[in-house]
């Protein structure tokens, strides 16, 4: 076990790097939605459909981030009952309506780049890491659980783990959402949605 001071240095070595990590991925992203915004072409239908499906998709990362837990134990409650990536899931969602908010003339092509993007490359590489991390951390439980529930697709019915299995939360918790940080991502999409909804009044 590492001494107080040599954890904190290594748990702050970790910030940093993870932070170098995340910066060039979200350039990217602000860099696509400063040219969404600059190309967009809003209307009253497009800023309503785009809605719905932003709504839906920060509902359900909002729903997901209650239950999970990344390292403590399996999280199979909640949506996770019902589809293993359901913040992979509120993302597309999110970024469709982007893409439907704006009608920009780019705006399909951009959208359609971000999804081949996220499944030949993203899915994968993250289905490998958190798959290998997730099995050696619980075994029978998680591989029980990987062949039972859909990735992206919910099934009609929660999923039920067996009585030895470890499961986390079963009830949304307010701490659960504060530590994984959906709060930034709740506030950016609203951000968005209201800027998409700006455009609109001063076209």
């Amino acid at each position: 076990m590492l001494a107080p001071g040599r954890e904190a240095t290594s748990v702050a070595r970790m910030s940093v790097f993870s932070r170098k990590r995340l910066r060039p991925r979200l350039l990217v992203i602000y860099a696509v939605v400063a040219l969404m915004l600059w190309a967009a072409r809003p209307s009253g239908t497009t800023l309503l459909l785009g809605f719905v499906a932003i709504a839906i998709g920060e509902g359900l990362r909002i729903w997901a981030t209650g239950y999970l837990h990344k390292s403590e134990s399996l999280t199979v409650a909640g949506p996770y009952a019902y589809l293993r990536h359901p913040l992979y899931a509120g993302t597309l969602l999110i970024a469709t309506g982007f893409a439907v908010m704006a009608a920009a003339p780019g705006a399909t092509l951009l959208l359609a780049l971000f999804v081949a993007v996220y499944f030949v490359y993203y899915m994968p590489y993250k289905n490998r890491i958190e798959g290998a991390r997730l099995e050696a951390a619980f075994g029978d439980a998680f591989r029980r659980y990987a062949v039972a529930v859909p990735r992206l697709v919910p099934r009609f019915y929660p999923y039920i783990p067996l009585g030895g299995d470890t499961t986390g939360v079963i009830h949304w918790q307010s701490d659960r959402f504060v530590d994984n940080n959906e709060t930034g991502t709740a506030l950016a999409v609203l951000f968005g949605a209201l800027a998409l909804t700006a455009r609109w009044a001063l076209l």
